[in-house]
């Protein structure tokens, strides 16, 4: 039997259909090539697995599953036992460029202060890679800025929360943000990160709530290309009041009272290892003190 078959019909009869299983996927696959590749494990077997509509396992399909299931169960925690295993281990830890510029290498210092011969591979990557990353079992840890919600089968901890703030070039008249909210609609160009990030989406609720519209002129992928644009004049930014950094030259923060702090999670999936369990408090601490 085709074994990527198999892990097919496996999601499928975990998740309740085609339909569920695409979105589940822990890589990207489209429902027509899961219905495919299913039909092709019937044909190869000689009996239907499952009714369509409404979605049922036959008694072929249930045999099927309950055989295959401790196997495709079983992947994640034997990913993790190899990984972990050894005289040497190793963690794999995906974030985003500023948070491994900034702060991942006074964390990985505490670690190996406990674990002198443990190594490490860093990615820089945005949420959603890390969330499809850390599903095929291909990071330990991740580092992000949490939107509230995470991919079936992930574990998440609130790690610290950061305060937003503004980015004003040095020669703007901005002093106190409050100034702008008298205005229903901002005309000043906003410099932010893709629309789509948790710290854009809780900014522009708030606006909402507030009234007030002022959507972006200038989306870019990281907070220093944020704050390099400011500093260039190409409008007001929004940032994060990160501790410990330096403010570009050209630029000022401009705080943001009443507005939603940014969460960051440490996330994994199944149980934590010892070394991973070390990495997230580790991250913790040094959350706490940094504040």
């Amino acid at each position: 039997m085709n074994i990527h078959y198999l892990e097919l019909f496996y999601y499928v009869a975990k998740h309740g259909g085609v339909s569920a299983a695409a979105r589940k996927m822990p890589y990207g696959i489209q429902q027509p090539a899961i219905s495919a590749q299913v039909l092709r494990l019937e044909q190869e077997l000689g009996v239907t697995l499952f009714q369509r509509r409404p979605f049922r396992l036959t008694s072929s399909g249930e045999e099927l599953h309950r055989f295959i299931e401790p196997f495709f169960d079983g992947l994640a925690e034997m990913g993790r036992r190899l990984r972990g295993g050894g005289e040497q281990a190793h963690l794999a830890i995906g974030a985003q460029e500023v948070i491994l510029r900034d702060y991942v290498p006074a964390i990985l210092r505490t670690v190996r202060a406990k674990v002198p011969n443990f190594t490490v591979s860093l990615h820089s990557l945005m949420m959603d890679d890390i969330e499809v990353r850390l599903l095929q079992q291909q990071l330990d840890v991740g580092l992000v800025p949490f939107g509230g919600t995470v991919r079936e089968g992930l574990k998440h901890k609130i790690i610290v929360e950061i305060a937003p703030c503004l980015l004003a070039p040095s020669s703007s008249t901005l002093k106190n943000a409050n100034t702008l909210w008298r205005s229903k609609r901002i005309d000043e160009a906003l410099v932010c990160l893709g629309a789509i990030s948790p710290l854009c989406r809780g900014f522009q609720q708030e606006l909402q709530k507030r009234g007030v519209e002022w959507p972006p002129s200038l989306e870019l992928p990281s907070l220093d290309l944020v704050a390099r644009y400011v500093a260039e004049g190409y409008g007001v930014g929004l940032s994060l009041c990160l501790p410990g950094t330096e403010l570009l030259p050209g630029t000022r923060r401009v705080g943001l009272p009443g507005f939603p702090k940014l969460r960051v999670a440490a996330l994994w999936m199944g149980n934590l290892t010892p070394l991973q369990r070390l990495f997230v408090e580790s991250a913790e601490a040094f959350a706490r003190a940094a504040k």
